[in-house]
């Protein structure tokens, strides 16, 4: 009885002396009331209270910088994301699986083969979006290969259904692409599907943006899932700075100059010059005209020391 009457009060934040302390006074058998009444009494506070009442120290933010409040965190989520460099991943489970399928089967494999490329990656945070009526039986009209893969996804937290419903023998079905381009554009991740949503990009100009510049299509070779180099074109972010949210801007790579030593252009010239490091690179008439000032220059600061008393 002890034991249980400590547990509970500990669950409410009361510390372990103060419970004692009246479990000694009002007896083992008091009731909870009467405990609780006491506690109060002696002026204790739950732990929670008692930090919510420290005001906490306050914080400098740089002008310009987002901070984000712990409110404004969605629930059941750690911190873990925040630290990454790696973009949020939502992959669109049925454009994925009826890819790989061969728009004949919704292929399940092809989900798995998409989530182990983007783990290997590093990525911590990964969604896969499914209608629930996908749970239901393969049916002749809608074949589905390698279904417990669904529900081996669903306990890692990966995979998420779509609600859907039956009224009066029809299927109502709720619209997951919609589901998909709001968590993406909510995580400020990266969609992954061949699909161009040309519908939620005529509802919403923000979303119409996001999804012209986050959209990562794909490829199956060989049961290998290959996501292209260059994501935005040829003229767009490399794959690795498409995927991280700090892109990392290649070095300038310099061409030598074809002319070498014997070039003429100087400053002008735009291949590189290995044999002048360290040098301003000067047209040859500029480096003439410098080499002549010094001496001259040289031969004035002369003649006014002569000169001088």
């Amino acid at each position: 009885v002890h034991q249980s009457k400590l547990d509970f009060f500990c669950k409410l934040g009361y510390g372990k002396q103060d419970i004692c302390k009246v479990l000694e006074n009002l007896g083992q058998e008091a009731l909870e009331d009467d405990v609780l009444k006491e506690l109060i009494r002696m002026g204790s506070k739950p732990q929670a209270l008692e930090s919510q009442a420290q005001p906490s120290p306050l914080k400098l933010v740089a002008r310009g910088s987002c901070s984000t409040s712990p409110g404004s965190k969605w629930l059941g989520e750690d911190d873990s994301d925040s630290t990454n460099h790696l973009r949020p991943i939502v992959i669109d489970g049925s454009n994925v699986a009826m890819s790989h399928g061969n728009k004949e089967v919704f292929s399940c494999w092809g989900i798995q083969l998409a989530v182990d490329w983007f783990r290997e990656r590093g990525h911590t945070y990964i969604k896969v979006f499914v209608p629930l009526w996908r749970k239901e039986p393969p049916r002749q009209d809608s074949p589905i290969a390698d279904q417990h893969i669904l529900e081996e996804l669903e306990k890692q937290s990966i995979l998420v259904y779509t609600p859907s419903r039956k009224v009066k023998g029809k299927r109502v079905v709720c619209y997951d692409d919609r589901y998909i381009v709001k968590v993406a554009y909510e995580k400020d991740g990266v969609i992954v599907s061949n699909d161009h949503y040309r519908d939620l990009q005529n509802e919403n100009p923000e979303w119409k943006w996001f999804i012209e510049q986050r959209l990562l299509m794909y490829s199956f070779v060989s049961n290998r899932f290959m996501p292209p180099d260059d994501p935005l074109g040829r003229h767009g972010p490399t794959l690795n700075n498409f995927l991280s949210k700090k892109p990392v801007l290649p070095e300038p790579k310099w061409q030598p100059c074809p002319y070498g030593k014997k070039c003429t252009y100087g400053n002008k010239c735009k291949f590189y010059h290995p044999e002048r490091p360290h040098q301003a690179q000067l047209s040859v008439a500029d480096e003439l005209r410098a080499k002549i000032k010094v001496p001259l220059s040289l031969g004035k600061e002369e003649e006014k020391r002569n000169r001088s008393p």
